[in-house]
């Protein structure tokens, strides 16, 4: 790609436009996946960390979604799903909003109800304990010992929790007997049941056979309310983004290689392969993207972690890398079918279409 390095050498201002542009795109693509993964560890963080592998829900409507909101389940489903086979552990999970009281003023928090002394229990926690996300506690100048107060009663706070939200909402955990007395519990036993299981468990014979909805993780998390239509709508706008990006490639090439017509005439005319002036041409195109990705992706961990600080942004090495490597292949595919003209190009033509 010898003439492809010396066409951008030449050539800087249109090379470092087309740099830029792609800098930003890449940018753009990466600081969104990062706002994504950030904002939807917002909402599912503290049910991932309970350490399930399956959730039973109350069976919906045939007509009706799995939903956190919609589902009431209770003791006697927990004993039932317990004495399945390939259940290890069953544990119910209450889960309702509340407000909470302290030295700080008055929030709102999701308040997890467990019993204490389950796997699902982020601590042991005892009645009359909380465990308390720590950003709400910092916020709220609470520390270990300190008394709140949530549905007219008083608490200890036991232990800080990093990382603890649920719906956008810090997490307050409470021994599932103080949640049932909550007012915004609605007299339910719980929300859910959190199972271990093993590979001897099947997840349609349980909930045929306990009258309830099995899921995993994944379909759990996607019964959190706005959840699925928020992390769609941020993958559409990345995936808008990458499309773009795919097109100023394309289009950007394309020019320049009408502009290189004359040049890749000539080597051709002097015995250079259709294959070589491909090689050459999409060599270019691969030095620009990777330059312009690769800068736009470095500068996006920068700002990232500074982000963090301030809002809801996670990056992690596959909400880098998958960005970067998909922009990368989507921009040469655009070039590539800006520049195939390449490979069948006549130079005598060429030429004198040049004159």
């Amino acid at each position: 790609m010898f003439l492809g390095i010396r066409d951008l050498a030449f050539a800087k201002g249109r090379f470092a436009l087309t740099t830029a542009v792609l800098f930003l795109l890449s940018l753009m693509v990466v600081m969104l996946s990062g706002l994504t993964a950030g904002l939807g560890n917002r909402s599912i963080a503290a049910v991932q960390g309970i350490g399930a592998d399956h959730f039973a829900f109350d069976a919906p409507a045939p007509d009706r979604e799995l939903s956190f909101a919609d589902s009431r389940i209770g003791e006697a489903q927990r004993s039932g799903l317990a004495a399945q086979p390939g259940v290890d552990d069953a544990a119910i999970v209450g889960v309702a909003t509340t407000r909470v009281t302290g030295a700080g003023g008055d929030v709102g928090a999701a308040a997890f109800g467990v019993d204490g002394s389950s796997f699902a229990a982020p601590v042991p926690l005892r009645p009359g304990d909380v465990a308390v996300e720590r950003t709400l506690a910092d916020d709220n100048g609470w520390d270990l010992g300190q008394r709140v107060e949530a549905g007219g009663r008083s608490f200890t706070v036991r232990a800080l929790l990093d990382d603890s939200y649920y719906s956008h909402q810090p997490v307050v955990w409470f021994d599932r007997a103080d949640w049932l007395a909550l007012p915004t519990s609605g007299g339910s036993e719980g929300t859910i049941v959190a199972l271990r299981t093993t590979a001897a468990f099947d997840a349609s014979a349980v909930g045929a056979a306990t009258g309830t909805a099995i899921a995993d993780v994944p379909e759990a998390v996607n019964a959190i309310g706005g959840y699925s239509s928020e992390r769609g709508s941020l993958l559409l706008m990345q995936g808008m983004l990458l499309v773009v990006g795919a097109l100023v490639a394309g289009a950007f090439f394309t020019v320049w290689t009408v502009q290189r017509t004359q040049d890749l005439a000539v080597l051709g005319a002097i015995g250079a392969s259709p294959g070589y002036l491909l090689c050459d041409a999409l060599g270019q195109g691969l030095l620009v993207l990777v330059t312009g990705a690769g800068l736009g992706t470095l500068t996006a961990v920068g700002l990232g972690n500074l982000a963090a600080q301030v809002v809801p942004f996670t990056l992690t090495a596959a909400g880098t890398s998958v960005p970067f490597v998909a922009f990368v292949v989507l921009g040469m595919l655009g070039a590539t079918a800006a520049v195939i003209r390449v490979a069948t190009v006549d130079p005598l033509e060429a030429l004198g279409a040049a004159r």
